[in-house]
């Protein structure tokens, strides 16, 4: 993923500054939407002058760069890891849909300005990995589904790619509602959704 170019003053910024920027940062894209959020607004957020900001970033456009390269690194480390780890097709499914509600825990924003942006960002050379790790995305749902079609794991008419977009909104858009810290961890809502996505809500007879 393209790295976003930072002035030669950020050199000595402290990396904990740093986070604590693009976290305040991202709530507040995520809450106004990127065009709407001016660097005056992040800076107002952050308790900083607007100026102060330039000497850890040198535009809004490197601030969401950096918060999404950075969830989406982390991401697919998490989602290579289960891909890599050699499981049936329903446990792979399981330990994705489990690492997305971590994520989700850990970069709520992120994947909210991800769900709204992405499809404009992409088109933009800057944000090209977008649209990469989308089909990368796709590519690893949709093979894990098919092969358990094929398997016998899932049911022989399942349609592949609806069943994968339903998965998919189902557990992203979490993050309109999701807050760390609240009643039930994101390993508990994942099994709860697996539940539902899996084995249904109906009682069985």
């Amino acid at each position: 993923m393209p790295a976003a170019k930072k002035k030669t003053t950020t050199a000595n910024a402290s990396p904990e500054r740093r986070r604590e920027l693009l976290n305040t940062a991202a709530e507040v894209f995520a809450a106004q939407g990127y065009n709407a959020t001016t660097v005056r607004r992040i800076a107002d957020e952050a308790g900083i002058l607007a100026g102060s900001l330039y000497y850890h970033f040198d535009s809004k456009e490197s601030m969401l760069d950096e918060i999404l390269s950075s969830f989406l690194t982390e991401l697919w480390d998490g989602y290579d890891a289960v891909l890599a780890a050699g499981l049936g097709p329903r446990e792979t499914i399981e330990a994705l849909v489990t690492e997305s509600f971590r994520e989700i825990d850990r970069h709520r924003a992120a994947v909210a300005i991800y769900q709204k942006e992405s499809k404009h960002l992409a088109t933009q050379p800057r944000f090209g990995y977008l649209a990469d790790s989308q089909q990368k995305f796709e590519k690893a749902w949709l093979g894990t589904l098919e092969r358990g079609v094929a398997d016998g794991v899932f049911r022989a008419d399942l349609d592949i790619r609806l069943t994968y977009r339903f998965v998919r909104d189902t557990v992203w858009v979490a993050a309109s509602w999701y807050r760390p810290g609240g009643q039930h961890s994101p390993e508990e809502i994942a099994r709860q959704y697996l539940s539902m996505v899996l084995d249904g809500i109906a009682v069985r007879v």
